[in-house]
């Protein structure tokens, strides 16, 4: 059964590149990012770990940890990862999870038999630090994943989490947020000193709370 918003994040034991783990221990108090790859020594998947790794420094600095998951053996990401170094000039900085029994594939329904029955999809799982699912994204095969979005949509989730506040569509951190239609006019200058616009009484604009 697929896993919707808010459902709670299977906890796992497996073997992973920087050693054994258990997801939730392993995840503690930070934010994380779960997503798979549909094989080792494939194009796209070498360009995906490439970028993450270069922009860990961008997840650390939001208390995200990011780990990859693929169905292949240990043995097989381990023979990857100096690939993925050569060329991609980085250096691998996040561990891949082996998953060669397909038991986190499974927890995650990773693999999407209409689009192949032995690999998985190219799944993305944020998960808060209260270990609820937060966002789930799905993209075939073929298709490489944009790690900048994910960024942005951690910003977003960390903002609206603690202010009562929406993004709007193509936000980006730093500009004006939507004022949530919970609040009400006369909550707003308190809640909101920055100020506020009205467009309509349903949509609302006020400077981003947090910066």
């Amino acid at each position: 059964m697929a896993l919707r918003l808010g459902d709670d994040a299977p906890n796992f034991s497996a073997e992973t590149t920087e050693g054994k783990i258990d997801f939730h221990q392993w995840l503690g108090s930070s934010w994380g990012i779960l997503f798979s790859h549909p094989k080792d020594f494939t194009p796209v998947c070498t360009t995906e770990l490439g970028t993450v790794a270069k922009m860990k420094s961008d997840f650390d600095k939001r208390n995200v940890k990011v780990i990859a998951v693929s169905v292949d053996p240990i043995a097989s990401h381990h023979g990857w990862l100096s690939d993925i170094n050569e060329t991609q000039n980085t250096q691998m900085n996040f561990p891949i999870i082996a998953d060669p029994q397909r038991t986190v594939a499974g927890l995650y329904d990773m693999i999407h038999p209409k689009a192949d029955d032995t690999f998985t999809v190219r799944s993305v799982f944020i998960i808060g630090p209260d270990k609820k699912i937060k966002l789930t994204l799905t993209y075939p095969a073929s298709t490489g994943r944009n790690f900048p979005e994910l960024l942005r949509v951690i910003d977003s989730l960390q903002l609206t989490v603690n202010h009562k506040v929406a993004t709007p569509a193509n936000w980006q951190d730093g500009q004006d947020c939507i004022i949530s239609p919970a609040v009400k006019d006369v909550d707003v200058p308190k809640l909101f000193p920055k100020g506020s616009r009205t467009i309509k009484p349903y949509l609302r604009y006020t400077p981003q709370p947090n910066k």
